[in-house]
């Protein structure tokens, strides 16, 4: 009979120590607010007055704490007491909404909103506006002149061309359609015109070093111009040919002098906010092959585009940014069991 004294014991024991353990999960459900002039506050599960003292119950400590009464905002105390048993919502929470409200204000204003639910991202080059199943979406294009720009830091690629022979030549891209389809006929391209801060500034070349033609002492080399204008871009149509895509052609008379010949499509140009830069066909497109192209004045065109195709019955276009799901009404607040 020994052993079974001892394992009575051992249960007793056991109970014990559970009735005596601190609830300190039910007494933080209980909590109340004790709150102070300084407006934090104490969470207590109950708290009495004695003389110019305040006796509370920690909930998180679960001990029993003093402080002076004349700290206590019993105001405060007692309102927050009544909007809660209310289900009036937690000052403190309607500010953090309100918060998070200014701070997709001010992200909207940054990122202009193109589609119900459908900012432009606050980084990224050159977006095209589609719809593919009843829903709005942007889609990137890559810059194309054989190969893909892969220079995230800068905005814009410029490539020249250096005639050496009178003639013809075309500006062309590989392969005969683009990797981008439009399933729309009017689609919205949008432009990230980042500042060159480097543009104006003049480059002056190491000291003593002469300049291809120069003779003479050194001399300080002229700034260069500043950027083109934010209404550079323009729409083009291209022409599939033996498998490839020509964007323009370059003419070249016998005196070495050239000029560019582009199928312009008659376009709006908008500049919003955020560097952002709108560009929208004035007619529906046919269905077909195009590009963005950056025209430099008497510089011509940029040969680095941005090509994309008008093709209503395409597949859907890989990673392609859509709406953000509507946020649902929050619910009514309840007043604690």
């Amino acid at each position: 009979m020994c052993w079974l004294n001892r394992i009575a014991a051992v249960v007793v024991l056991g109970l014990l120590t559970f009735l005596l353990m601190p609830p300190s999960a039910p007494a933080q459900q209980l909590a109340k607010r004790l709150i102070l002039k300084d407006g934090s506050y104490q969470l207590a599960t109950q708290w009495e007055v004695k003389g110019d003292r305040v006796r509370y119950l920690s909930a998180e400590r679960n001990e029993w704490e003093e402080l002076p009464k004349d700290l206590v905002d019993w105001d405060a105390t007692e309102k927050f007491a009544k909007d809660r048993t209310a289900g009036v919502p937690d000052a403190e929470a309607v500010q953090l909404d309100k918060e998070l409200e200014a701070e997709e204000a001010a992200e909207a204003a940054r990122t202009p909103l193109v589609a119900p639910g459908l900012h432009l991202p606050e980084e990224g080059d050159v977006l095209l506006l589609d719809t593919f199943q009843n829903q709005p979406e942007l889609v990137e294009l890559q810059q194309n002149a054989g190969e893909l720009n892969r220079n995230r830091t800068q905005n814009i690629l410029r490539a020249t061309v250096i005639p050496i022979a009178s003639g013809k030549e075309a500006i062309e891209l590989p392969q005969a359609h683009a990797t981008v389809q439009a399933h729309v006929t009017l689609p919205a391209i949008y432009v990230n015109v980042v500042p060159q801060q480097d543009i104006s500034m003049p480059v002056q070349p190491p000291a003593g070093v002469r300049q291809p033609g120069q003779s003479g002492p050194q001399q300080p080399q002229q700034a260069r111009q500043p950027e083109q204008p934010w209404d550079r871009f323009h729409i083009v149509r291209a022409q599939v040919k033996g498998g490839k895509r020509i964007v323009g052609n370059i003419k070249i008379n016998p005196l070495g002098k050239t000029h560019q010949e582009q199928n312009l499509v008659p376009a709006t140009t908008q500049r919003l906010t955020g560097n952002w830069v709108k560009v929208t066909p004035m007619e529906p497109l046919t269905p077909g092959e195009y590009a963005l192209v950056e025209l430099l004045g008497q510089q011509g065109m940029n040969t680095f585009v941005w090509d994309f195709g008008v093709n209503p019955s395409a597949p859907a276009n890989a990673g392609a940014l859509k709406p953000e799901p509507a946020a649902k009404p929050a619910e009514q607040a309840k007043p604690p069991r």
